[in-house]
């Protein structure tokens, strides 16, 4: 694509008030980006049948001067630039009435793969939270037939531990950013966004290298991570803050949006338990709850081989012998079959349960597992 290509695109995309829908319908009354860039602020009112503000010549041309400087930046860095036209701009996003028009993105990774989650959460994580996001993407990692791709924020905290917990298991994880590529906020990360584009991540943003950053961008950054995804999950996050934010957004966009619940005590569980206890969110546990829930295909694993009988002690071999042919036996059964004082076997019965060979159940019944 040429350069006054991309120049056009970037300008185009920086109007203000500018949304998918409006787009469309510019550039479908124009036919193109050079032919509104070209046209008088009369000549624009003609033809779409309205006057906006944005039609302004000088408003036009200061747009076409930030876009050359940008585009001189992302050749300069290697960004590549998906734009709301293109076939590879995300598609999920098309879905999203909000979307911005083009997003800046560097690094590999597909912004249109198969599985996209979003793993959202408190700057404050607790060990508690970030136990449960490291646990379940090594498990998404080793179970799903397919690749997931890990969206997040790169901010301190849950969206952290869940880029770092993909970069562990290989997985693919893009780093949504309330700022130009210019740099990388908070500073501290700068290695872990390094580290994601180094093993095939992806970095990416609506802002220009030039734009100011401001609290709101952290909002509207939100709609990008809730748009980007199939399902939603915030591991951890108090009464109020920009994971709940996100998961409304998300909610509404007609994702999938999930919750671990914590103790009602827990300040950084409160937010959770609110979008469960409202329906926002359903329950999480682990990750076979996340790959029930989307029907996602899991990975068909090689059958175990069963455990060789002579590799069992010979009592052990006597209750299994037995719950094999009777199914389930009594402690006091047990017991005569095996020769031996009842202490000795619910010792031994106890041992095998933590080996996860058997199972005990009420009325001192014990089954094999």
């Amino acid at each position: 694509m040429d350069s006054s290509t991309i120049i056009r695109r970037i300008a185009f995309a920086s109007l203000k008030g500018i949304n998918p829908l409006l787009g469309r319908m510019l550039l479908g009354k124009m036919g193109s980006e050079e032919a509104f860039f070209a046209a008088t602020e009369r000549q624009l009112a003609s033809v779409t049948g309205f006057s906006n503000r944005i039609f302004d010549g000088a408003y036009r041309k200061s747009l076409l001067d930030k876009a050359a400087r940008e585009a001189d930046f992302i050749y300069a860095n290697s960004i590549r630039p998906l734009y709301f036209t293109d076939d590879n701009y995300p598609r999920r996003l098309d879905e999203v009435e909000d979307a911005p028009l083009l997003l800046y993105t560097l690094g590999r990774a597909d912004l249109n793969a198969g599985k996209m989650l979003a793993i959202v959460g408190t700057r404050h994580a607790t060990p508690y939270g970030i136990d449960f996001v490291n646990r379940m993407v090594k498990e998404l990692s080793e179970k799903m037939a397919e690749p997931v791709t890990v969206i997040s924020g790169l901010a301190f905290g849950i969206d952290a531990a869940a880029h770092q917990a993909a970069l562990k298991n290989n997985v693919a994880t893009a780093g949504v950013l309330a700022h130009g590529l210019n740099m990388i906020y908070p500073a501290q990360h700068r290695t872990l966004a390094a580290e994601m584009v180094r093993e095939g991540g992806v970095l990416v943003t609506e802002y220009r290298s030039d734009a100011p950053v401001h609290k709101g961008n952290f909002i509207a950054r939100n709609r990008i991570v809730a748009g980007l995804c199939d399902a939603l999950v915030v591991a951890e996050s108090a009464r109020k803050g920009g994971a709940l934010i996100t998961a409304r957004l998300a909610s509404g966009y007609s994702r999938d949006v999930f919750a671990l619940p914590g103790r009602t005590s827990d300040r950084y569980s409160q937010g959770c338990n609110n979008l469960i206890a409202g329906n926002t969110a359903a329950l999480i546990r682990d990750a076979d709850d996340l790959i029930d829930a989307m029907r996602w295909r899991r990975r068909e694993s090689s059958p175990e081989q069963p455990s060789l009988f002579n590799e069992l002690t010979p009592e052990e071999q006597i209750v299994t012998a037995m719950l094999t042919e009777k199914g389930e036996a009594h402690i006091s059964q047990l017991t005569i079959a095996l020769g031996m004082p009842v202490s000795k076997a619910m010792a031994l019965l106890i041992d095998m349960e933590f080996k996860g060979m058997v199972l005990t159940f009420p009325g001192g019944k014990y089954r094999l597992t």
